[in-house]
């Protein structure tokens, strides 16, 4: 693929952004298109696996640095030298992200982050915690070490460009750019990056530079407005990590029922279950609340109330929710429903009961000490 435009010496100059360059193809064979150029290998010395499908450079590479040193900088600074771009240099600290760096940005430097803000002369990506990554920014822009024209860009999905405001006061141009995946930290990453979706929020000036960088990372940019990125964020994060807990509230309740290997259960049964949520949205719903099968309900919350009662809540939400959907989209019926809500509404009564009762004592031992 090819390099994104290098906004950094016109914006400078009080240029307009040029406008990006088209992503390195060759004509298709069909006829009917164009497909990426053939990748090459780098014939460089300490050239690793991570490297070894770096496509051709045409015109200007960017010359890019990384703050923070966790699961997703290193994965995208890869992606980003296998694309053709340089790596100038890397924060790390820990001698897990230094292990880390090494194994997947092998040769970078590693320096403090007022460092890595300054030889990052194109783009400077940073990959901290959401909760952090005001305070890098605005660190970085007090002690000098962002300039106009370069382009900051960050990987949070909870945050559009308006945590970039110090940034963007220093002359920088903000940017933020999501990867919509999940990250282990390890070249395995690489291998799922292509045609990810990004979620992306930029001034309309860099739209197209960053619908480049993201061609160049192999994604495919999903445009997020500034309001709506809790909400991008807020679903991401109830599909993918609550999924985990869920699938591990699930394998833990199989093991308590006695089966020895639970994932060898669920996996084919999870895998057709989001093949046939994402494909047939509310009409994939099976199982007893779509049936309204109220008795079955009620068994479950008793078992689980003697085997697992932390596992109760999540469930009498979740068994609620479907409800809902289950009613909304015509797959159960009101009146068949009124049984199994009143199970639920029953046990939500029980829980707010026995929280009095345990709030009520503490509270009196509290006095009588």
């Amino acid at each position: 693929m090819s390099a994104p435009p290098r906004p950094g010496a016109a914006a400078s100059r009080g240029l307009a952004l040029p406008p990006a360059a088209e992503p390195a193809t060759t004509t298709s064979p069909t006829g009917r298109g164009v497909e990426p150029a053939t990748a090459i290998p780098p014939t460089g010395p300490g050239a690793g696996p991570e490297q070894q499908h770096a496509a051709p450079v045409r015109g200007p590479r960017l010359t890019v640095g990384i703050i923070g040193a966790g699961r997703v900088g290193p994965v995208l600074g890869a992606a980003l030298a296998r694309a053709g771009h340089r790596v100038a240099a890397v924060t790390g600290t820990s001698a897990t992200a230094r292990e880390r760096i090494a194994r997947l940005l092998p040769g970078v430097e590693v320096r403090p982050a007022g460092e890595v803000a300054r030889a990052a002369t194109d783009l400077l990506l940073i990959a901290v915690p959401d909760d952090a990554l005001a305070a890098v920014v605005t660190g970085l822009a007090d002690t000098g070490a962002l300039r106009p024209g370069q382009v900051v860009a960050h990987t949070s999905g909870a945050h559009g460009t308006d945590v970039l405001a110090p940034a963007l006061a220093a002359g920088a141009l903000p940017l933020a750019v999501h990867p919509a995946m999940t990250f282990t930290g390890t070249a395995d990453d690489l291998s799922r990056l292509p045609g990810i979706s990004y979620g992306v929020t930029a001034p309309a000036s860099l739209r197209a530079y960053a619908a480049r960088l993201v061609a160049d990372l192999g994604g495919v940019p999903e445009w997020i407005a500034e309001p709506d990125r809790p909400l991008y964020h807020a679903a991401l994060a109830h599909g993918a990590n609550h999924l985990v807990t869920l699938v591990n509230e699930a394998a833990d309740r199989l093991r308590d029922a006695g089966v020895g290997d639970p994932a060898k259960v669920l996996r084919p049964l999870l895998e057709a279950a989001l093949g046939n949520a994402l494909r047939l949205g509310d009409a994939a719903l099976t199982g007893p609340v779509s049936r309204g099968d109220a008795g079955t309900i009620a068994r479950h919350l008793d078992r689980l109330a003697v085997t697992a009662p932390d596992s109760v809540p999540s469930y009498l939400a979740l068994a609620r929710r479907t409800a809902d959907r289950a009613i909304a989209a015509g797959r159960l019926r009101p009146v068949d429903a009124e049984p199994l809500l009143g199970v639920l509404a029953d046990r939500d009564r029980d829980i707010v009961r026995d929280r009095a009762g345990v709030s009520g004592r503490t509270a009196t031992r509290g006095g009588a000490a």
